[in-house]
């Protein structure tokens, strides 16, 4: 499974990519706005950091106007997956950028019917937001699930990411269940490697060899 961190903080993508298990990032409007920097320049250093995908969301809710700045977000870099919106419009505009090669991250989805229309529209990813349907006493991870299973019957090719990843059980659910994709805040990945046996043994290991030193009469 590939692991992109959800954010646009340059600090947390560098720190990320430092552990050699990055993959791609996301974004959004709300992520950007965090880093109160012109958001193109923004991306641009996201991309010259990461070479995988790397997904800018447009604000247009028509067609054209969501074509139009896909086309000037995909100027950016070849990484860049335009993020569109689930609805009528944003199929139109999967459509004709699919069309156009440029990679498209259906967003904001909440049910397999919708994962399948995106897929048929071309997307290249389909966001699956797991967390947000937990708050509601929905069970995120059934609708990964069944767009798993939906999509291996026909053998489609979209990339099912994981979004709105809460907790490390999220990341394994995920892995488990085969998606392609975990999309994840950079605080679950450090969650990710903690383990307090991993550190109960590092400390033992340390304290026998300094006994051992000790008794050798070194330093």
């Amino acid at each position: 499974m590939k692991i992109f961190i959800d954010t646009a903080n340059l600090e947390e993508i560098n720190l990320a990519h430092s552990l050699g298990v990055l993959d791609g990032v996301t974004t959004n409007p709300t992520l950007l706005s965090k880093e109160k920097k012109e958001p193109l320049k923004q991306l641009k250093d996201i991309c010259a950091i990461v070479k995988g995908p790397v997904s800018a969301e447009v604000i247009s809710k028509d067609f054209p106007g969501m074509v139009k700045e896909a086309e000037e977000l995909a100027k950016i870099a070849e990484n860049i997956a335009i993020k569109v919106p689930i609805t009528e419009e944003g199929l139109k505009a999967t459509k004709i950028l699919s069309a156009k090669k440029i990679k498209t991250n259906l967003t904001l989805c909440f049910s397999p019917t919708q994962a399948l229309l995106v897929a048929k529209a071309g997307a290249s990813f389909v966001s699956a937001f797991v967390g947000r349907l937990d708050d509601i006493s929905t069970e995120g991870m059934q609708l990964v699930s069944d767009i798993k299973i939906i999509y291996s019957n026909y053998n489609i090719k979209t990339e099912i990411i994981v979004a709105s990843i809460r907790h490390p059980l999220h990341v394994l659910e995920a892995a488990r269940m085969g998606a392609d994709i975990a999309t994840i805040p950079f605080k679950v990945i450090s969650q990710l490697l903690k383990h307090p046996l991993t550190d109960i043994g590092i400390k033992r290991f340390e304290d026998d060899w300094q006994k051992l030193n000790d008794a050798l009469g070194k330093k």
